[in-house]
């Protein structure tokens, strides 16, 4: 397999993959098409590359960037914005995490929250808040485990998450 094909084969799995994790398949395109890319992109880079409008380009790119995970670059003697996606693929889960913990499990802990504070005294009602609390405490433990992940260096996680893999 030649290297452009193995980048293309690569760019269209992820974007694929991307989809079951709740991820845009364009986003998730763009993102790997810059994480291969050895030199900077303009969105008039990312268009040909990908055959996408460059609304779709400019959508998916600011997507990036507030995830922090995509960064403009200035390119000297050019006009244009350049993007580029940080290397450094420990980073890059840690900075995924942290964003998803931020838009998904900690909105969830919220609601559940105020959710508990049903105020009845009957038995459903101590059901209900008696399932709201192991929800609430499962998803407590996930948001301390990814806590731990984002502070985490990579050989102390992948050191304990093989020996929980081992139990």
């Amino acid at each position: 397999m030649q290297l452009e094909e193995a980048k293309l084969k690569y760019i269209q799995t992820w974007g694929s993959l991307a989809t079951s994790w709740g991820v845009n398949k364009t986003m998730a395109q763009v993102h790997a098409l810059l994480l291969v890319s050895t030199k900077p992109l303009s969105a008039e880079d990312i268009m040909e590359a990908l055959q996408i409008s460059r609304g779709n380009v400019n959508m998916n790119v600011r997507a990036l960037i507030d995830w922090g995970i995509v960064q403009k670059e200035f390119v000297v003697g050019e006009r244009k914005e350049f993007f580029v996606a940080d290397k450094d693929i420990w980073e890059l889960f840690k900075q995924i995490t942290k964003e998803r913990k931020k838009r998904e499990i900690e909105p969830v802990l919220r609601v559940l929250e105020e959710l508990q504070q049903v105020d009845e005294n009957s038995d459903e009602a101590a059901q209900f808040k008696q399932v709201l609390g192991d929800l609430s405490k499962v998803t407590t433990s996930v948001n301390n485990i990814l806590d731990k992940a984002i502070k985490a260096d990579e050989h102390w996680l992948l050191s304990n998450f093989t020996k929980v893999m081992k139990k």
